[in-house]
């Protein structure tokens, strides 16, 4: 059995507040800033409640990834969406993002992604695609909700980041905290 290929699918930036991003040939990560000429490129908080409630909170959510295995999942289910439509800078293949603890790092080519938590989908994917929501927002069998819309992080390291890029997951010691919504 050959091991798994972790790598990048592709890479998504806008320079606006528009729910999508177009796809690049590669976007630049920015140590404690984000994705280069990005909306949410800065210290500070840039996602719009955000900046209203506080705009002094620091920014944990410089870099979104998604899993491209999510997009699969959806069209199994009747959605056709394409790597970058749901807001991520960088798409995913062979990394179980949801199930990575807080604080995990991944190593894109030079850049380094720390990973703070959940991204928390909201009404503006059921204004992109009808109904699609309840499928990126769940009840487990328990009651617990479930969120899918991939997970935000913080740029440790600066870097060029492109698709095709390998992508290395390092643990943070134990004891390892699940991600939250963030």
């Amino acid at each position: 059995m050959s091991p798994l290929v972790q790598e990048v699918v592709g890479v998504h930036r806008s320079g606006s507040h528009d729910f999508s991003k177009r796809s690049q040939p590669f976007v630049d990560l920015v140590e404690g800033l984000g994705v280069e000429g990005d909306a949410h490129f800065g210290a500070t908080v840039k996602h719009r409640s955000r900046v209203a409630a506080d705009p002094s909170q620091p920014n944990m959510r410089q870099v979104h990834l998604i899993h491209s295995e999510l997009f699969d999942d959806l069209r199994g289910a009747g959605y056709d969406v394409a790597p970058g439509e749901l807001g991520e800078n960088i798409t995913t293949r062979g990394v179980e993002l949801l199930e990575l603890p807080v604080g995990t790092r991944l190593t894109i080519g030079d850049a380094v992604i720390t990973v703070t938590g959940l991204r928390n989908p909201c009404q503006q994917i059921n204004d992109f695609r009808e109904g699609l929501l309840k499928h990126v927002v769940r009840r487990d069998d328990d009651g617990n909700v479930v969120r899918l819309a991939g997970v935000m992080g913080i740029v440790s390291r600066s870097g060029r980041v492109q698709p095709g890029a390998s992508i290395r997951v390092d643990l943070p010691p134990e004891p390892h905290h699940p991600l939250t919504r963030i």
